[in-house]
């Protein structure tokens, strides 16, 4: 999870996949189990970001058994307390360090400058070194079928989406929900509120109260809690789960579920350390790679409109629909600037340096 307007990620063009890495031919794998090291952002919830990565923790150890051994910290903060943290686990012998939050990458990199025969993992990150890899996943493709499903469920027309910062990653997921949602009801709007934090539950909720009192039916959010989908549960509103499933949580509210899928990648990166095999390599996986997956429709949502989404979720990773594709008309951005050129689509350059929103989102970018 990105932390601050730093960084235009003009250096930052992700290719995927790098799933296919694999140990020399006849490469011994190494006697001792491999010490994994996870450093997490937020306390672990039921639900949420934080919840993904211990998923794709506890993925490595189902996958690896005895070959492995992993440790977390959790609920540290971004700066010099991740760095004490990362540091302390590259000296006490772990061989790959997984460190999801975007705040930790300057720390990743300052660490693995004094541990060379560490691998590093930054995830959300952009910079790499030959012991620092970088991965970060198309959560923009998961939120244009969430907006699929929004524009179907929406009786007002009106969706809410409440927002930690400003940035691309942010900026890409509200841009794709409203894309998707204006597919399928064209005068639909998207109203953003801006928190300037990822994880406060309070401040959260209140958001999505000042939301749903004007004319918000259903929400979205890019936060580290459940405390949005609580609120729409509380006021009998719909809610598009972030993350992770928070049918828990919100079992009438939520429509449908983007989630992170990090197992996968995850358990290959730290076969290929017990392999010998692994490399420095930048990935940014989306539906196609299992990265980012769409489902866990709510009760509320017709079967007719959850066929039409999975359709979409397929289309996207067969490549047959690409959410920055402009058609016969060229998009918009919300102050009437064309931003993709009819029967264009945007390049990974320009996702990655997204600093607009699009039309029919009411809300504003400080640039």
């Amino acid at each position: 999870m990105y932390k601050n307007l730093a960084a235009a990620l003009a250096a930052a063009c992700f290719f995927s996949p790098v799933f296919s890495q694999t140990a020399a031919a006849g490469k011994a794998l190494q006697a001792e189990p491999v010490k994994a090291g996870f450093v997490y952002v937020s306390p672990i919830t039921e639900a949420g970001w934080t919840r993904q990565h211990d998923e794709g923790r506890k993925a490595v150890e189902a996958a690896l058994g005895s070959q492995v051994k992993t440790t977390f910290v959790e609920n540290v903060a971004e700066g010099a307390d991740a760095e004490r943290v990362i540091r302390d686990l590259a000296a006490t012998g772990h061989q790959i360090i997984f460190t999801p939050s975007f705040g930790y990458m300057e720390p990743t990199l300052k660490v693995a400058q004094d541990f060379p025969h560490v691998k590093f993992e930054s995830i959300t990150g952009y910079k790499t070194a030959p012991n620092v890899a970088a991965a970060n996943a198309r959560y923009y493709e998961g939120r244009y079928l969430a907006g699929i499903a929004a524009g179907r469920m929406t009786k007002t027309g009106v969706a809410g989406y409440v927002a930690g910062f400003p940035i691309p990653e942010v900026l890409q997921g509200i841009n794709a929900f409203t894309l998707g949602m204006r597919s399928v009801n064209p005068q639909a709007v998207v109203k953003v509120v801006w928190l300037d934090v990822w994880f406060d539950p309070p401040k959260e909720r209140d958001a999505a109260m000042a939301l749903f009192n004007q004319n918000v039916d259903v929400i979205a959010f890019h936060t580290g809690s459940t405390a949005v989908m609580a609120a729409a549960q509380e006021r009998g509103k719909m809610a598009v789960a972030y993350h992770s499933d928070m049918r828990r949580t919100g079992p009438d509210a939520q429509i449908v579920a983007v989630t992170h899928q990090w197992g996968a990648y995850y358990t290959q990166r730290v076969r290929a350390v017990q392999q010998g095999a692994w490399k420095t390599a930048t990935v940014w996986g989306g539906v196609r790679e299992g990265m980012i997956r769409v489902g866990d429709f709510g009760p509320r949502v017709p079967a007719a409109v959850q066929k039409e989404v999975l359709a979409a979720q397929k289309a996207i990773g067969e490549g047959r629909l690409q959410p920055f594709r402009a058609g016969k008309t060229p998009v918009r951005d919300n102050e009437g600037r064309e931003v993709i050129t009819p029967g264009q689509a945007l390049s990974d350059t320009q996702i990655l340096q997204m600093n607009w929103l699009v039309e029919g989102v009411q809300g504003k970018v400080t640039r």
